[in-house]
């Protein structure tokens, strides 16, 4: 059954004022149905406050959410793009999209609501100043306090303290952040550009929500004590399973939880604000006395939950109208508005009231008229239904029990369906959005929609539906996609990267896509080159024949200067200066399909490199593009899983390389180890890339003893020291300082501790204030052959075209002279 989807729409309840409900139709029981019921009675909010996806305490916004029935939000800093991805290749912005689902789909499960502010994650931080320099502070602390502002909460719990016990430097900064949006979001004078659609709010109380983890405990007896292991009975679940399940939507991470029941105890530090004694909200008001004139809405909700009836819900549904009008009665305007939402999911769910509106494509382009089909559902007795309007169109269709009413419209396609804070480039730790006003909003919230107006019972309501497209897997069975409607033409290329070796020039083949209606059929595209490139033609036509779609064209690439390696980026434009746009798409079954539009561009980068290498295996781990970027330099790679390995005679290949946390996710590592050992004794090289610290399979990572650790190198410039009379950097390339420019996000992570001394450790590196590391490279020759453990980021440099980790990482698969 499907859940009800809460539209993040709610955190504007202060500045709407009308009746429209935008949501996925709730499709709620008869248990939920009186959970909710018992909801309206309750005024209270809380807002948990953190810095990426994975941050919350699920158990604890669970817990808030449906037992004490308070309003209950999750504020992430970052869309968690910046860090390791354990269920595909995808990085950066992509890995952000699949989380902020990942998010999304948490919070339907523990009912929280989800908000996000501008900064990016650009990976790992030591101190909340490296931070600030990358977020732009002022900027973040702007939406956080319009957030806090729009959502108004009696209470704001922060995931970590503001110094080093918080760890990760974006943890330190989400504290520091909370603590100065508490005080500034009360004070007129601060941002008061916002007070033109929002009021001054002044939160009760901040709290750290302290815990015992990662080895150390921040617990206290003298601290607010709260039992959060209550059973809901209409739930028919512990809020320890209820997070379980909550938890185990960061598929990404790797944060698969089981469920945990009883007693469990949340610590609580005071921060700023009253201190409480007892309870989270002590002296918050949290009943209808909050509000002047709700004494009269008290008493109508009280006798709507107890002539409930759970097998005729629609009996209460003209006790529900009359509660609707009633609310527009009181004088607080932001209660006002959520509770009217609240009561018409209410009588929608007590009517079993369901529509929705299915486009009858995947995807449009802008321009082009949608068909969408549209059904509607009256599915309780003795509910007068009518379906007054459909978009504005008048309708006027009496909706009978359990027939359904069926209809189309066209809808035109006017915007791209881009995530809105990918339509302008991102900078470093930040995203570019135009609109201050979408702030805080998880998806895009004026996507593609319909408004149905019925009238239910005498009441009329508008309720705007999301289009979306459905069809049946025959293994997953029903399946709803949001719709996507695409830029006019869009492009892929046959690489990411054009790599040109020795100032060889190198052809890319592109393949254009028109995505319109016929009446446009005709394109140009002029390349946007670098200083220092050459790229012809310069410009390219295209021509689209009447039912043909996609055109291919070739396009060579050379750099000017070939003695020197260099790194850039071709961008193309449409002839109206518009960029030209490429269509890309991430499918797991565990969100829904993601389609977006960066702009079409590929990295260009000239690399003076030697290359022996022919031919290598690469065996999977968590995933990483290195097969992809070592083809872009003619090396031929085979790509083995587990048992192709264990099977394959590996002898014939230059070098073994394993993926990404195969010690990790690889559960044959230990038989594969053995063979792979085999092979380096027998004069073959093995490339083991970096793995985490825990949950790891097996530690017997080589042919001598190390263990991982978890120091690493967050300046991706910081000076690496080198033994340039090492083999490693003399062969096939003579590697100097210049191979470690441009690299990006980090020189390494995880580092390699008590290393037996049978390796060499050629590279120290360290972050400011640090002292040097020897951990990131360990070579070790075994039998006839070479061992190698790095983890220097080589996962995120290959992709990115980097030249100087090109030319060390060949030196690492060769073999000496």
């Amino acid at each position: 059954m499907r859940k009800p989807f809460l539209s993040i729409v709610i955190i504007l309840a202060g500045i709407l004022s009308n009746s429209i409900l935008k949501a996925q139709n709730p499709q709620w029981n008869a248990a939920e149905i009186k959970l909710n019921l018992e909801k309206l009675n309750v005024l209270g909010s809380v807002l948990y406050f953190a810095a990426h996806p994975d941050d919350e305490n699920t158990r604890l916004i669970a817990w808030l959410a449906q037992e004490k029935k308070y309003k209950t939000g999750y504020l992430s800093l970052t869309r968690g793009d910046g860090g390791q991805n354990l269920i595909g290749t995808e990085q950066g912005i992509e890995l952000g999209l699949i989380r902020t689902q990942e998010l999304l789909a948490a919070r339907k499960i523990d009912k929280g609501e989800q908000f996000f502010s501008s900064a990016y994650d650009f990976g790992f931080s030591k101190t909340p100043e490296e931070t600030f320099e990358f977020w732009d502070k002022q900027r973040v602390l702007r939406e956080a306090v319009w957030i806090i502002r729009k959502f108004r909460p009696d209470v704001i719990i922060t995931r970590f303290p503001p110094d080093t016990r918080g760890g990760h430097g974006h943890h330190q900064a989400s504290a520091i952040l909370a603590h100065e949006a508490f005080k500034a979001a009360a004070d007129p004078t601060r941002f008061p550009e916002q007070l033109q659609f929002v009021k001054p709010w002044q939160t009760k109380r901040l709290l750290w929500n302290t815990a015992n983890f990662g080895g150390q405990n921040n617990t206290r007896e003298d601290q607010l004590k709260i039992d959060i292991g209550d059973y809901n009975a209409l739930l028919g679940a512990s809020y320890g399973e209820i997070a379980a399940h909550s938890r185990s939507s960061h598929k990404s991470q790797g944060f698969g939880s089981a469920a945990q029941r009883g007693s469990s105890i949340e610590y609580f530090d005071y921060v700023d604000g009253e201190p409480a004694q007892k309870t989270l909200l002590d002296g918050v008001e949290t009943s209808w006395k909050r509000v002047q004139n709700g004494t009269k809405i008290q008493s109508l909700i009280n006798h709507i939950n107890q002539t409930y009836q759970i097998d005729k819900p629609e009996l209460i549904i003209n006790e529900l109208i009359q509660l609707h009008k009633a609310l527009d009665q009181i004088d607080n305007d932001y209660w006002k508005n959520e509770k009217k939402k609240e009561v018409e999911k209410l009588i929608l769910a007590c009517g079993g009231i369901w529509f929705e509106s299915i486009a009858s494509n995947a995807s449009y382009a802008i321009g082009d008229q949608m068909k969408v089909g549209h059904t509607v559902i009256v599915r309780r007795p003795n509910v007068s239904a009518e379906l007054i309007r459909l978009n504005g169109e008048i309708r006027h269709k009496t909706l009978r029990t359990n027939q359904a009413q069926r209809d189309s419209i066209l809808v035109p396609a006017n915007n791209t369906t881009q995530p809105y804070w990918l339509i302008e480039p991102h900078g470093k730790g930040k995203f570019n959005v135009g609109d201050f006003n979408l702030t805080g909003y998880p998806e895009n919230p004026n996507g593609p929609e319909v408004s149905f107006e019925l009238r239910i019972n005498g009441e009329n309501l508008t309720f705007n539906q999301p289009i979306q497209y459905k069809y049946t897997d025959p293994v997953r069975g029903e399946i709803y996609n949001p719709i996507v409607i695409l830029p006019q033409l869009s492009a892929k290329s046959s690489s990411t990267l054009a790599l040109t070796q020795n100032a060889a020039a190198v052809k890319v083949n592109l393949t254009f896509q028109k995505n319109g209606a016929e009446n446009i059929s005709a394109f140009t595209v002029i390349p946007h080159v670098p200083k220092g490139w050459e790229v012809s033609p310069a410009s390219i036509d295209l021509s689209f024949d009447k039912g043909l779609r996609t055109l291919s064209r070739e396009i060579t690439v050379k750099p000017l200067d070939g003695s020197k390696s260099s790194i850039d980026t071709l961008s193309f434009l449409l002839a109206q200066k518009e960029p030209l746009k490429e269509i890309k798409s991430i499918d797991y079954t565990h969100i829904p399909n993601i389609e977006y539009f960066p702009d079409l561009a590929l990295k260009l980068s000239n690399i003076n490199l030697i290359n022996r290498i022919k031919t290598v295996a690469y065996i999977h781990g968590a995933g990483d593009l290195i097969p992809e970027s070592l083809a872009a330099i003619g090396i031929k790679v085979d790509v083995l899983n587990s048992e192709q390995a264990l099977k394959s005679d590996i002898s014939s290949y230059d070098a073994v390389i394993l993926g990404v946390r195969i010690f990790n996710v690889n559960k044959e590592i230990a038989q594969l180890q053995n063979k792979l050992l085999a092979y380096v004794h027998a004069g073959g090289t093995v490339l083991e890339q970096y793995n985490v610290n825990n949950g790891l399979v097996s530690k017997n990572f080589g042919p001598f003893p190390f263990s991982i650790g978890r120091s690493r190198v967050t300046d991706e410039l910081a000076e690496v020291h080198f033994d340039r009379n090492d083999p490693i950097f003399n062969y096939p390339n003579k590697i100097s300082d210049a191979d470690f420019a441009y690299w990006v996000q980090e020189r390494g992570l995880y580092f390699a501790e008590n290393i037996d001394q049978r390796y060499r450790t050629p590279i120290q590196i360290q972050d400011p204030g640090e002292p040097l590391h020897n951990g990131s490279l360990l070579i070790a020759e075994y039998g006839k052959g070479k061992f190698v453990y790095t983890s220097l980021s080589f996962f995120r440099q290959l992709p990115a075209g980097i030249p100087g980790a090109y030319r060390l990482f060949v030196n690492l698969l060769s073999k000496s002279k």
